[in-house]
């Protein structure tokens, strides 16, 4: 009969170090009646034999799952966050117990519904959820039914809970100075869809550039970011054949950019000498993609490990009133990211 190989357990580890099940057990949850060289011999035989914890039977004595599920939605274009968020957000959780799940739903779906799902099976101890609604359903949801959370984006709501951010309103008034100190007097908007909170944090940074630099706005007319890239490269073109095209551009993201760029070279134009066109990206690209074109960097990979930082400690009973972040990075200062720890 072939023998079957299972998986080391406490009991693996008792045998070989002679300790009793419980000091194991008590040793790898670093109990403070445990001696050091005892968690240290524990911790080595159970990394030596590869052993991992049944999840399961976590669940059944302590309740938890020590799992940390980040909700995204996957309608994102190309150099999209999913990729650099669960990347900082894994960066984080090494070396703790916790560990994460991706669950995707589509702008055709519910967003409601998979958080609903993760609650109500019990399938995480924590959720994160990104593209914030000012009065959003699911953080109601969230604290009615006592489950701890974090968001990618703020709401308008009243009501406490963690959150990191980027600084959307700093970022649109500055790409705004941006533009007026490279001569624009007309400029449009490539920003997302008006019922997500950081459009009005964008459109209020926007408003306020142009009320203060004088300047016009000239409407890209059913183009956000969620349009596809060919649609933003084609509603580009045509704006830019048109006689009174902008002479600025500010884009909300980098993917967008690509086919604004696009968009203004079909039309037989060239950025940084007829149009000049403002940035926010998440990754090192656009510079390289055309030098011309004027950057602003959201370091996501920071945004995820500020994330699950603060679901680790709302596991260790934070206050989620207390936990709040706001990122940003100014144009002339690619390298040095300014980062408030908390808001």
């Amino acid at each position: 009969m072939e023998k079957v190989n299972r998986p080391p357990t406490l009991k693996t580890i008792a045998y070989m170090t002679g300790f009793s099940v419980t000091a194991v057990s008590r040793a790898l949850k670093d109990a403070p009646d445990i001696s050091a060289q005892t968690k240290e011999r524990v911790r080595l035989v159970a990394k030596q034999i590869g052993y991992r914890p049944s999840r399961a039977g976590l669940r059944l004595r302590t309740g938890k799952t020590q799992v940390i599920c980040l909700i995204l939605n996957v309608d994102e274009k190309i150099m999209s966050l999913t990729s650099q968020m669960v990347s900082g957000i894994s960066a984080q959780l090494k070396g703790s117990n916790y560990h994460l799940v991706v669950t995707p739903y589509s702008d055709s779906d519910d967003p409601l519904e998979p958080v609903k799902y993760v609650v109500e099976t019990g399938s995480a101890d924590v959720v994160i959820i990104s593209r914030m609604e000012p009065d959003d359903i699911r953080v109601r949801y969230l604290i009615e039914k006592n489950m701890p959370f974090v968001t990618h984006g703020r709401t308008l709501s009243n009501l406490p809970h963690a959150w990191v951010d980027y600084d959307n309103e700093r970022f649109a008034y500055k790409g705004m100075e941006r533009l007026n100190l490279l001569g624009c007097k007309s400029v449009s908007t490539v920003f997302p869809v008006p019922h997500l909170t950081y459009w009005r944090d964008l459109q209020s940074g926007f408003e306020k550039g142009l009320a203060e630099f004088d300047m016009t706005e000239r409407r890209l007319r059913d183009i956000v970011l969620e349009n596809t890239m060919n649609e933003i490269e084609e509603g580009v073109a045509k704006l830019m054949r048109s006689p009174n095209r902008p002479d600025g551009i500010l884009s909300a993201a980098g993917s967008a950019s690509i086919a604004i760029t696009s968009g203004i070279e079909r039309a037989g134009l060239e950025v940084g000498r007829d149009v000049q066109l403002v940035s926010k990206q998440s990754t090192r690209i656009l510079e390289r993609f055309r030098p011309a074109i004027n950057v602003f960097f959201e370091d996501v990979p920071e945004t995820g490990r500020v994330l699950a930082d603060y679901a680790l400690k709302l596991m260790q009973g934070h206050d989620p009133g207390s936990l709040s972040c706001l990122i940003y990075e100014d144009f002339a200062e690619h390298n040095r990211p300014h980062k408030n720890h908390p808001v």
